[in-house]
């Protein structure tokens, strides 16, 4: 029985991996980075504090940190805000509704700042429908450790064999595996994540939640 859906959100909730990757790609490339963007992809599910460190060693230096810190929020917090809810994937809202109607806790469980993570879900206008709202900066360890999803199903009071997390990078299916709960994951070939490591793979939301109901038994 399920009684809890662990979610992460950037590339789950919201199609957000290719806004980021495309907006971190031209500012590498205007510090003058040569190298392949699929080096670049290897900050997906990362906290920020770690997508910097892989930044500064892809540049090797040549731009501080400081430096990296100032133009990145600055590209994406004044230059190019995103657009939450036009990214929003498609049956979000109604599964979380769904979910909600069948009485099934619902947690986020990011590696992004908390406060961008209240801004996207605001934004979104789905905020209400989680339970427990958790950024890895809130825990001692970020992914791939699991630290983020022990504490989400501690604050839930509902054990780890009856949740589920649901992710989409090599990063955060270690997250849910070390936590040791059952962790599915979303396919998607553009960016280069193994996800073989998963229990379940998954086109998208809507298979997710055909796995719940059946599952569940209200299939």
């Amino acid at each position: 029985m399920i009684k809890a859906v662990l979610f992460d959100m950037d590339g789950i909730l919201i199609d957000s991996e290719s806004y980021y990757m495309e907006g971190t790609i031209k500012q590498m490339r205007d510090y003058g980075y040569h190298g392949n963007e699929k080096d670049i992809y290897r900050i997906i599910g990362t906290s920020m504090s770690q997508t910097y460190d892989i930044l500064y060693e892809l540049l090797e230096g040549k731009v501080s940190r400081d430096k990296l810190i100032a133009n990145n929020e600055k590209y994406f917090l004044i230059d190019h805000p995103m657009d939450y809810k036009a990214l929003m994937f498609d049956g979000v809202e109604e599964a979380l509704k769904e979910l909600k109607d069948e009485g099934i806790k619902c947690a986020v469980c990011s590696s992004s700042p908390k406060e961008t993570i209240l801004e996207a879900l605001d934004k979104m206008n789905i905020k209400d429908y989680f339970d427990v709202i958790i950024s890895s900066d809130e825990v001692d360890r970020p992914k791939p450790k699991g630290d983020v999803y022990i504490k989400a199903y501690e604050e839930l009071q509902i054990p780890k064999e009856e949740c589920i997390v649901y992710e989409d990078s090599k990063l955060g299916i270690e997250a849910g595996k070390n936590a040791g709960i059952l962790t599915i994951a979303r396919k998607d070939d553009r960016f280069y994540q193994d996800i073989s490591n998963c229990d379940i793979e998954v086109k998208d939301i809507k298979e997710l939640m055909e796995f719940i109901r059946k599952e569940n038994g209200y299939a």
